[in-house]
């Protein structure tokens, strides 16, 4: 876990992956700000870390918005004077199919809202951090394979892993660290199109290695990691997290 006390900034932590981080995080003593679209909504993940003896900040940040993203981070430093962690959560998926549906707009969307956002972000956060801080970035299996199912949305998971590696060798002599992690299908309200596919349920069940679906706090635990100074040596790699789906046999 990161030491207590470093300032963590969470986007897409209302619910789902971000919150059970934010959770995870405040729990071991760091300070995280709480962000997504809706501030009502951080502000109850905030009330929850805070009962629990925690400190977070609620902040409201549209992601496709840049005048918003750097008011996240001037939010952020104005309250606690630094940042020491940033991870990019928040991502956007308007359109269920095959990539070849996709039109321009929802494509752009799609590219603005999950791989020009969390390189935005991340520039935005590394003017305020010092050596030994360190950026994660939510990437998806869906960027190592094709599908007919969430295909622009995987060409832009895709893109995060190559924009991890780049911002890696960016800020490396900085001393800050960027990393991603790679999540498979994990049991929140961004998945539940897929969790209502019945072939796909079946695949995962069958023939990932663990044979189920993934829970928010398995994959905060790898983003905790990363953080951590556990991780120091580690940059530009994106860590996969899937319950074993993407070695399993497809024959």
């Amino acid at each position: 876990m990161p030491d207590a006390g470093k300032v963590v900034v969470i986007t897409g932590a209302s619910k789902g992956i971000g919150a059970a981080t934010a959770k995870k995080l405040a729990a071991a003593g760091c300070k995280v700000v709480v962000s997504s679209r809706s501030q009502e909504n951080c502000q109850l993940v905030v009330d929850e870390i805070e009962e629990a003896g925690g400190e977070a900040l609620a902040v409201s940040c549209h992601i496709g918005d840049e005048d918003q993203l750097q008011g996240l981070i001037d939010k952020t430093v104005n309250h606690w004077g630094k940042v020491d962690g940033l991870v990019c959560n928040a991502a956007s998926n308007p359109v269920y199919g095959p990539a070849k549906v996709v039109d321009y707009k929802a494509f752009e969307l799609i590219m603005r809202n999950n791989v020009y956002s969390a390189m935005k972000l991340t520039v935005l956060a590394a003017k305020h951090m010092a050596a030994g801080s360190s950026v994660v970035i939510i990437s998806s299996i869906a960027g190592l394979m094709g599908s007919r199912m969430i295909g622009a949305y995987g060409v832009s998971k895709a893109a995060e892993m190559s924009l991890i590696r780049n911002l890696a060798l960016d800020y490396g002599k900085k001393g800050i660290r960027v990393n991603g992690v790679a999540p498979g299908l994990v049991e929140t309200n961004f998945s539940t199109a897929l969790m209502n596919n019945p072939a796909l349920m079946n695949k995962v069940h069958n023939e990932s290695a663990l044979g189920r679906v993934g829970q928010p706090d398995d994959i905060a635990g790898p983003i905790s990691f990363l953080l951590s100074d556990c991780a120091s040596f580690i940059t530009g790699q994106t860590i996969i997290a899937d319950g074993g789906m993407v070695i399993a046999d497809p024959l």
